[in-house]
């Protein structure tokens, strides 16, 4: 049985729409997810700077094993995770929604599957700073300092 499917031919590559860089990020989503080897949370977020990427979703694994658990403990620190829960060893998905902060993002490709890889955290307070984006930079733009 032959199917019609519209526009299917102009599809090229699907990962030239993936974001790399960094962003100034929302916590939409967090799932724990569990594995023998490899727990993980499940991150999804949205971008909010820089403005021409806005509103777009980006999404990532923070894996929770024993040799992950500096990642995911500089992840919690600098999105401002809250001090008491990080004190007793825990993670709340619900409290992880809404948190805010920088995170630097590229994508790997391993066996001809490309994933993203969340590089580096910064505090929401450090995104100039952590971007790149500078009094002059911002200037150029037309904005104030």
């Amino acid at each position: 049985m032959k199917r019609y499917i519209p526009g299917l031919h102009q599809v090229s590559d699907h990962h030239g729409n993936q974001l790399d860089g960094v962003f100034l990020v929302r916590v939409e989503q967090a799932f724990y997810r569990w594995h023998p080897h490899k727990p993980f949370f499940i991150l999804r977020f949205s971008v909010l700077e820089p403005k021409e990427s806005a509103g777009q979703i980006l999404s990532g694994r923070l894996y929770s094993s024993a040799k992950a658990l500096w990642k995911l403990h500089w992840f919690l620190r600098d999105f401002g995770y809250d001090t008491d829960l990080l004190g007793r060893d825990e993670v709340d998905e619900k409290a992880l929604k809404g948190l805010r902060g920088s995170v630097r993002i590229s994508h790997v490709t391993l066996n001809g599957n490309t994933y993203p890889n969340l590089e580096g955290f910064a505090p929401e307070a450090d995104w100039e700073e952590f971007a790149g984006v500078g009094p002059q930079d911002r200037r150029e733009n037309g904005e104030r300092p």
